[in-house]
């Protein structure tokens, strides 16, 4: 069409300056200027063929270009980058811009020689670099690239290479974005796209320019590089790689680059290979090594990339002889790239094997080195690792945890430093570390097992050289990041796990300690614990104990919390102490230590007394009486250090030398002693000195106690215990005067001494429990101690109500007296032998009785203590103070109701002359309590909720508003808590002690008020609150179903009738947890059962949260029953009828429900309920309703149901008539499960000789000869042979299994039930809440049935093939997902418009347009947009661009939007639309049956098509039928009238594609 618009103007005038003037002479239109470049070019070939018109052409050829296009394309140039381009008029301006360039590249080569070139080049690099140092013009560089993409072709390459050069180093530095304020990405990608390809076919001076740039040493690296790079070198691909060709081989390599033999060209090809968030990237880097493999193939010669670092194989290398190998490994890496960009699992899975060739590949077998750079193995690792689907990226990590498992690979430093960095980022997703299918709960992860296999094989491979940095590395990696507590748990794990080296040393060792401060952020305590207890075994392992001192361990054990992981007693203390004993004589000796008596003992020996000695000194900083007490941290490094040192001693010893451990303790303990003995005497000791050994004191008590016993058993069992107790009880006399007279003599007078009070109070209390263990006598130090304390404490709070002034110093001593008085109270409260004379309880009883209770502190006068605030800000605030004030108050109070609490009257008018106000005035008391709850903070509240439970069963029935407002208020409390909070547990405990006290709840139903409303109400809001807080429920079903316990021996069980809702909804209580939720009770349960392996579990105290608890726990209150006792009878049918109406509710809620569904689960948990309030009913005919093949079940085990019948003759003829009608029924599971019922009653006949059935025997034995004899028909056979050996009917026994394991464990396994619904029976022993009978024999089955497996019968039509995807080494053939990519560069047609997404993914585009703007439904324009992206149409005309947006599109799309050009034409503007393309020549094509419509297998579809499709409706209008130029049809075969519009016009476009493809002449192409 071009040339024949060229001739018919030629034909007017032979003149060019007349034809090219009259072209150039008015305005610029799209049309006019390419009219122009088809005449030049014209013109320009009758030039090449002699033809032309001689001198005058070249002069008009200057003109036109230095006339008319040079100055319409800088008048084209001043768009603002930052504006809109996507309209017409852009379109537009575009077009005519192409078209000028064209023409202007005519002009240069018609002008006769090189210097229009020349200066057209010089003033366009002008013009680009201006534009390019000043951003926001990138139509500037847009019109300068036109104009040196056109003339740089035209220049000489030798005696234009400088200016060649200039414009290829300017090119370059726009296209990689050298400069921050550079030009925008459109403008990048616009100059790697137009500009650096044309120069490069300029050769020589520019290429080398541009390489030169490309692989500079100094070049500009990082992440934001490699994208640019990527687009350059892929746009200049066929200049950088040699060109195929013996002929040209040599020239080729002597005259340009070879990007091959560079190694920063290949670091970038696999930078872009694994750019995760960058598809288009990743293409043009696959495209590169493509390309670069397929030209050495072709080329033949051998070629070697220099290896970076001057050693190790090539990052690139061909030989000859080994071509087969290398092309079928570099077949396999690109197809491996190229399938994980589906992200599809089930289509990358099969492709997996071929990562293991590509490593069989890679090594060499002579001589076991590296054939192939392993960076290129790693790069699909980073790529699956940082896939988007998580598990394409479990998948990845398992693989690579798995490489060693089967070879050994030699060492590579990348292998070590992608560990480091890839690996340990991927293994911090916490989903990884999932369960397999079908793997119990509590057996650990797979991939933390392979992590753990993996790290002891890799770092047993390492050489010693590199095994402590790497080590190092990776430990301080761990510490780089905020880790999950399931990751973090299994690298600790797998650490601990490393065979012992001398690996670490003092950095390492600092490293761990960072690693155990991570740990501290998880909530989950006992994965906290468990990792804490694996970096300390890491420690022991991996330290070089030469390299590190004493001191320095110590500071790493003082790292883990005892409290969590680390008691004394515990395995882990055990190994550390065998440590310690197997080294004490190799760790490091600190420059400083004294030398002085290590040669008598042992150095460990010698720095834990040395530590002792420094602690007990007095301290240089000394501060006098106002200093702030010391940090507990010290105490308990010396405390934990001294026991360490002591149980080396015993280990030492043997057992054998008893003595020898109690001198050791007394010699590192004589220092403390000698103090606390002067305590007494000694008025003058320094401040500090008392409060660290008070400290250490404590400490040490703690810290001795064995984890994992209880607390009585631990004096007669444990000797260091019981020599340190008795050391202490030598110092009771000299420690309680001076905890007396701190306390009483009012030197306790600044705000920091608030915590010196609260020191001396709790080792009071340490002293008292330990006379108490020994045995309490009348006259003893504490004893003598106690009533002075309580009659000071009440002497100081009167003088303080008599209106003194309120200092500092007597407000501070009002707190202490307060909490002296509340710790004497608590102590007498917990230990009756503590009761002091009656002539002294009168007076203390009277005082605490009249408290003014929520009594608010005074904030004391600032005159005469300036300091005051200064101090309280650095210590507790003043609130606080007040609230531990108001605290203790009602602890005082709690102890006074609960000793008088017969005294409360039920209403306050019986009192007229109150002895005791507070007990005698409950409504009072009560009011004061709601006010002190509105007052405290929440870990205040205990002793309130103590009163509480005391005073409302009281006033139930008379005050019963104020108790439900005290319900409310508590509540409030509660659900304002989260469950991470250690005082959430304490508070809901108090809580419902006091809400569901059995006085309270006889009360409330007894009245049936408001309250009683009220307390069932709180109890849904906690079974709610329990789903997102696991273990709430379980709190309230362990008190109640105690409490009812204990009084159903005595009272009637009609109280919990009355709240038999609450154990209902226990018996089918169980949440459907999110999977991170579920994941974290899987890891805790592994951690559980590995027992004292892990000390966590013992150090820990195992709360029985967990959900299947509840049910547990109303499950053996169940059992308990008794069913002949009558209150208990109706309590467990009342409960039964609730059940029966759950099933049925459940049942209708939905017509169909599936295994495992929640419904189901319901459904399963009531029956199994059911199952254990059966045997306590009477045995009585129910009609229940159930399926036939359930009832043919129960009457296949009839022997077991008629053991006890004597004549069964009758009961035998009766069931095997039923279960012949059954046999002949039509449907098959029905008689498959009556045969099977019949074979095993007729068993039972034959074994009986009943002669009176022998007229039955022809009928039944052929039908069971029949079903035995079946062959071949389908799955009949095997259905046959399963349903007899299923455990129901093989192994089952209904009475022997007739326990809580086969109700709650073994038929939920082997039904095929979720592993949450499985409770072991080992759950219920634990249990000890409801203890039951010791000779409770209803736990276990006898049977066999327990060892069964759960089987497959109920599956029936899996074939045997079913595993072989998995069992499968390598497939042959897998799937291929196609990636649009041309083998050549871009198409670097000047008409390509390179803004458009299409053209930047560089693919090759058809000049087919598809118009869709008469189609309504997104999900047909979605479909149509995927399929014209995929077969590369130019355009997709849609009515309305905001369909994109649309979900429906989006789910058909596939993102092909993002790579298709989108043109937006509303259906009234179609008209104008189509004939403005029929101007540009595209002959126009409808979809549609029409009576001139031609078959689609006749036509023969032009290069410039365009599709119009039709409405789904209504088609093609008759308006627009009269626009198009023909009319094309599908041929049709069947019955209904028309295709869906997407289906036709995805058969258009494909026969459009292939008849372009057979033209072509290539179909691979």
């Amino acid at each position: 069409m071009e040339w024949v618009l060229a001739d018919a103007l030629l034909s007017q005038s032979r003149d060019p300056r007349v034809l090219l003037g009259a072209l150039c002479c008015e305005e610029a239109s799209a049309e006019r200027v390419e009219t122009l470049r088809f005449l030049l070019q014209r013109l320009e070939d009758e030039e090449a063929r002699g033809g032309g018109g001689a001198g005058a052409l070249p002069e008009a050829a200057r003109e036109v270009a230095a006339g008319y296009l040079v100055p319409l394309l800088r008048g084209l140039r001043g768009r603002p980058a930052g504006g809109a381009d996507t309209g017409p008029a852009a379109r537009q301006r575009r077009r005519v811009m192409r078209a000028a360039g064209a023409a202007l590249h005519s002009c240069a080569r018609l002008a006769g020689g090189p210097h229009l070139a020349a200066a057209l080049a010089e003033e366009a690099l002008r013009d680009l670099l201006a534009a390019g140092s000043a951003p926001g013009l990138e139509g500037a560089v847009e019109a300068a690239v036109e104009v040196l993409a056109a003339v740089g072709p035209c220049l000489r390459p030798r005696e234009d290479a400088p200016l060649l050069e200039r414009v290829a180093r300017a090119a370059l530095a726009l296209a990689l974005g050298g400069d921050e304020a550079g030009p925008a990405e459109g403008a990048a990608a616009l100059v790697a796209g137009r500009l650096l390809p044309a120069l490069g076919r300029c050769g020589g001076a520019a290429l080398r320019a541009v390489w030169g740039g490309l692989v500079a040493p100094g070049a500009p690296e990082g992440p934001g590089r490699v994208e640019p790079k990527l687009l350059v070198l892929s746009a200049l691909a066929e200049k950088l790689l040699p060109e195929p060709g013996a002929e040209r081989a040599t020239v080729a390599r002597d005259a340009g680059p070879d990007a091959r033999r560079c190694w920063r060209f290949w670091r970038t090809v696999q930078a872009g290979l694994t750019r995760a968030e960058d598809a288009l990237t990743r293409k043009r880097a696959r495209y590169l090594l493509q390309r670069a493999v397929e030209v050495s193939a072709e080329l033949g010669a051998d070629c070697a990339c220099a290896p970076q670092e001057g050693t190790g194989p090539s990052l690139f290398w061909w030989s000859e002889k080994k071509k087969d190998e290398l092309l079928k490994f570099w077949e396999n890496y690109i197809l491996i790239m190229e399938t994980l960009e589906g992200n599809q699992i089930h289509v990358i899975k099969p492709v997996l094997p071929k990562l293991n060739n590509l490593f069989e590949y890679a090594v060499s077998e002579e001589n076991g080195c590296w054939l192939f750079h392993p960076s290129w193995h790693l790069c699909i690792y980073k790529r699956m690792f940082e896939s988007e689907n998580k598990i394409l990226t479990k998948e990845g990590v398992t693989h690579f945890l798995e490489l060693y498992e089967t070879r050994v690979l030699p060492f590579s430093a990348e292998f070590s430093e992608f560990i480091i960095g890839p690996l340990m980022d991927a293994l911090s997703e916490s989903s990884l570390y999932s369960r397999s299918p079908g793997q119990l709960i509590g057996s650990g992860s797979p991939l933390g097992l392979k992590l753990q296999k993996f790290l002891v094989t890799y770092i047993s491979l390492l050489p010693e050289e590199i095994k402590s940095s790497f080590l190092l590395k990776f430990i301080q990696k761990m510490t780089s990041r905020h880790w999950c507590a399931i990751p973090i748990l299994f690298l600790c794990k797998a650490l601990a796990n490393i065979p012992r080296c001398k690996a670490l040393g003092i950095e390492g060792l600092l490293a761990l300690r960072d690693v155990l401060q991570c740990t501290m952020i998880t909530h989950q305590i006992l994965l906290r614990g468990a990792a804490q207890c694996y970096l300390l075994q890491a420690a022991m392992n991996l330290v070089d104990v030469e390299k590190v001192s004493l001191s320095d361990v110590s500071s790493l054990v003082m790292s883990v919390r005892q409290e969590e992981s680390f008691g004394r007693g515990t395995s882990l203390w055990t190994e550390l102490c065998d440590w310690l004993r197997v080294n004490e004589s190799c760790f490091r000796r600190p420059s400083t230590c004294s030398s002085i008596g290590l040669h008598e003992t042992s150095s460990l020996n010698a720095y834990v007394k040395n530590l002792v000695q420094e602690y007990i000194k007095s301290p240089a900083w000394e501060g006098g009486e106002n200093c702030c007490m010391p940090d507990w941290l010290e105490a308990k490094l010396v405390a934990m250090m001294v026991l360490l040192a002591i149980d080396v001693e015993g280990m030492k010893s043997q057992y054998s030398e008893k003595r020898r451990t109690q001198n050791v303790l007394r010699i590192f303990l004589d220092p403390l002693l000698d103090a606390l003995v002067k305590f007494g005497t000694n008025a003058y000791m320094p401040l500090l000195k008392t409060d660290r050994c008070l400290q250490l004191l404590l400490k040490l008590l703690h810290t001795c106690l064995l984890k994992g016993s209880s607390t009585q058993d631990v004096a007669p069992t444990d000797e260091v215990c019981t020599l340190l107790q008795n050391f202490v009880l030598s110092t009771t006399e000299s420690i309680s005067e001076f905890i007396l007279r701190r306390l009483t003599m009012k030197e306790l007078s600044s705000v920091s001494d608030l915590d010196r009070c609260h020191l001396y109070l709790m080792v009071l209390t340490e002293l008292i429990n330990l006379h108490l263990k020994v045995g309490w006598k009348r006259g003893n130090p504490i004893w003598r101690v106690i009533s002075p304390l309580k009659n000071a404490s009440i002497r100081h709070l009167q003088e303080m109500d008599r209106g003194q002034e309120p200092t500092l110093g007597r407000q501070i001593q009002r707190v202490v007296s307060m909490a002296a008085l509340a710790t004497v109270c608590e102590a007498t409260d917990q230990k009756p032998e503590l009761q002091l004379d009656s002539r002294d309880a009168g007076t203390t009883e009277r005082f605490l009785s009249s408290l003014q209770l929520n009594q608010t502190l005074q904030k004391p006068h600032t005159e005469e203590d300036g300091s005051f605030f200064e101090e309280s800000s650095s210590s507790q605030g003043w609130g606080k103070i007040v609230a531990q004030y108001i605290h203790d108050q009602w602890v005082c109070l709690s102890f006074l109701l609960k000793k008088y609490h017969t005294l409360i009257p039920a209403s306050e008018d019986e009192i007229l002359e109150p002895i005791l106000p507070a007990v005698q005035m409950p409504v009072r008391t009560l009011q004061s309590a709601l006010e002190a709850l509105t007052i405290l903070p929440s870990d205040q509240v205990l002793p309130v909720f103590h009163c509480m439970k005391i005073l409302v069963p009281k006033l139930l029935t008379s005050s019963e508003s104020l108790c439900i407002v005290s319900f409310d208020m508590a509540w409030k409390i509660i659900a304002s808590l989260s469950n991470t909070q250690l005082i959430f547990w304490s508070n809901l405990k108090a809580f419902v002690q006091f809400v569901f006290d059995p006085k309270v709840l006889t009360i409330a139903a007894k009245i049936k008020g408001q309250a009683y409303f009220k307390i069932k109400e709180i109890m849904y809001r906690i079974i709610e609150m329990s789903t997102i807080k696991t273990g709430v429920f379980n709190i309230l079903i362990s008190h109640c179903c105690k409490s009812w316990i204990v009084s159903a021996s005595n009272v009637p069980l009609s109280t919990a009738k009355n709240y038999s809702e609450l154990v209902y909804e226990a018996c089918i209580f169980g949440t459907v947890f999110r999977r991170d939720q579920r994941l974290i009770q899987d890891v805790q349960t592994f951690i559980e059962n590995l027992g004292h392996e892990c000390a966590a579990n013992m150090v820990i105290e195992n709360t029985k949260r967990e959900d299947h608890y509840v049910r547990i726990c109303a499950v053996k209150f169940l059992c308990l029953l008794d069913g002949s006792n009558m209150s208990h009878k109706l309590f467990m049918e009342d409960l039964a009828i609730k059940l029966l109406e759950k099933d049925e509710l459940v049942s209708k809620s939905r017509t169909r429900y599936y295994v495992n569904s929640q419904q189901h689960r319901v459904k399963n948990r009531i029956w199994q309920t059911l199952l254990v309030l059966l045997p306590r009913f009477d045995q009585g005919e129910e009609n229940l309703k159930t399926s036939i093949c359930t009832f043919l079940s129960a009457l296949s085990h009839l022997d077991i149901i008629t053991e006890n019948i004597p004549e069964k003759k009758l009961i035998l003829k009766q069931a095997l008539i039923i279960v012949l009608h059954w046999c002949f029924n039509h449907n098959f599971s029905i008689r498959l499960y009556a045969l099977v019922t019949l074979k095993k009653i007729w068993s039972m006949c034959k074994t009986l000789h009943l002669e009176e059935l022998d007229a039955l025997t022809c009928i039944i034995e052929s039908c069971l000869n029949q079903v035995e004899n079946t062959r071949g028909a389908g799955n009949a056979k095997k259905n046959w042979q399963r349903i007899q050996e299923h455990f129901f009917f093989a192994t089952f026994h209904p009475l022997k299994d007739y326990c809580l394991e086969t109700i709650f464990y073994i038929l939920p396994r082997l039904s095929g039930l979720v592993e949450d619904e499985w409770i072991a029976i080992g759950k219920f022993t634990r249990f000890t809440d409801i203890p039951l009978d010791a000779g409770f024999q209803w736990y276990l089955s006898p049977t066999q049935l327990c060892e069964l497996k759960p089987g497959d019968w109920s599956q029936q039509d899996i074939g045997s093939n079913s595993g072989e995807a998995d069992n499968e080494s390598e497939w042959s053939d897998v799937q291929k997902k196609i990636i649009p990519w041309r083998n050549s560069v871009p198409d670097l047609d000047l008409e390509l418009v390179f803004q458009d997404r299409a053209a930047k993914l560089g693919k090759s585009l058809s000049r087919l347009i598809v118009v869709a703007s008469l189609i309504d439904k997104p999900t047909n324009l979605g479909g149509l947009c995927r399929t014209c992206e995929v077969f590369g149409a130019s355009a997709l005309v849609v009515g309305n661009l905001q369909c994109i947006r649309d979900k429906q599109f989006q789910h058909l799309s596939v993102s092909a939007e993002q790579w298709l050009p989108l043109v937006e034409v509303k259906p009234p503007q179609l008209t104008d639309y189509l004939q403005q393309k029929k101007a540009e020549g595209y002959t126009i094509v409808g979809v549609e049956q029409t009576v001139k419509s031609l078959d689609l297998t006749q036509y023969c579809f032009p290069e410039k098509s365009l599709l119009l499709l039709g409405n789904e409706r209504e088609g093609i209008p008759a308006n627009l039928i009269q626009q198009v130029d023909v009319c094309v049809e599908i041929p049709q075969q069947g019955i209904t009238r028309s295709l869906n519009v997407h289906v036709s016009g995805a058969l258009l476009i494909w026969e459009y594609t292939r008849q372009q493809l057979l033209k072509q002449g290539d179909p691979g192409s």
